[in-house]
């Protein structure tokens, strides 16, 4: 996979790259495992916003991925790589011998004709979804449970991978790839590798148009408000944000500041994303 920069044939073509899309082998997605999409513009049930700066956009379907991986001890056949607008990384859609077919995220490697298998005792190899307790110390590893049977919840981006770093009895450690290191349930599944599409944090969006089809809204500054709208706002001229902090619309510091309030799950941390910075 490159990043293919294009010719300024216009303003907004001068700084633009996209991706080449060489891994992609199928254009249009399964039917079975696509289903509608429906937008909500950054607002939750009460019609409030929650995620700012959304709306609009190309319209998308969905597609069902498995992020289970609990088709256990049965080979599956990787029929295609897709491209998928949800998300970052790459799809590749799978043909159990039984013929059903699933979506899973396609790793680093991952060719089409390539045979892939879930559960314990599947063979360390690229694709494959195992047990942590089953695989070896140092391994890269992406699409990982925190939960056992929930689905994979943690390192699913384009390009992420996490390391399993030691093993208890009953809990394994693993290195994430912000930095942090967490104990995870042994019985936890997780898939061998790295997600794939790595080059997609080298591509330059180079015009506002192509960030509005992705459903992005325009981000206004909080100086350029007044001070009913936001605390940076008001004064004649420009005036400098104040002391002692940025902070957001609601008056929470916007740097640097610690939101985590998870106290139940703490104690499975063992080394935080910001210690030694």
């Amino acid at each position: 996979m490159g990043v293919k920069k294009l010719k300024p044939t216009t303003p907004g073509r001068r700084h633009m790259s996209v991706l080449t899309f060489e891994e992609i082998t199928k254009k249009e997605p399964e039917k079975r495992l696509i289903e509608p999409l429906k937008k909500h513009a950054g607002r939750n049930n009460q019609g409030r916003i929650t995620t700012r700066h959304r709306g609009g956009g190309n319209k998308r379907f969905y597609r069902i991925i498995d992020f289970r991986r609990n088709k256990h001890g049965i080979p599956a056949k990787v029929v295609a790589i897709e491209y998928d607008p949800n998300r970052t990384a790459f799809i590749a859609l799978l043909q159990y011998k039984d013929g059903e077919k699933r979506y899973i995220l396609a790793p680093l490697g991952l060719k089409v004709g390539d045979v892939v298998q879930s559960g314990p005792g599947s063979p360390i190899r690229v694709g494959n979804a195992l047990p942590l307790r089953e695989i070896p110390l140092g391994t890269q590893i992406h699409n990982i449970e925190l939960y056992p049977g929930r689905g994979g919840q943690l390192v699913r981006a384009a390009g992420a991978a996490a390391q399993l770093v030691a093993k208890g009895d009953r809990y394994v450690q693993v290195r994430l790839p912000s930095g942090e290191v967490r104990m995870i349930l042994a019985e936890c599944m997780a898939t061998i590798g790295q997600v794939g599409n790595v080059d997609h944090a080298n591509v330059s969006i180079g015009k506002a148009g192509r960030r509005r089809h992705m459903g992005w809204r325009p981000a206004v500054r909080g100086s350029a408000m007044t001070p009913r709208d936001h605390p940076h706002g008001g004064g004649e001229g420009k005036a400098p944000i104040g002391l002692p902090h940025p902070k957001t619309p609601w008056g929470k510091p916007a740097l640097g500041y610690r939101t985590r309030r998870n106290k139940k799950t703490d104690r499975f941390i063992v080394r935080r994303r910001y210690e030694g910075r």
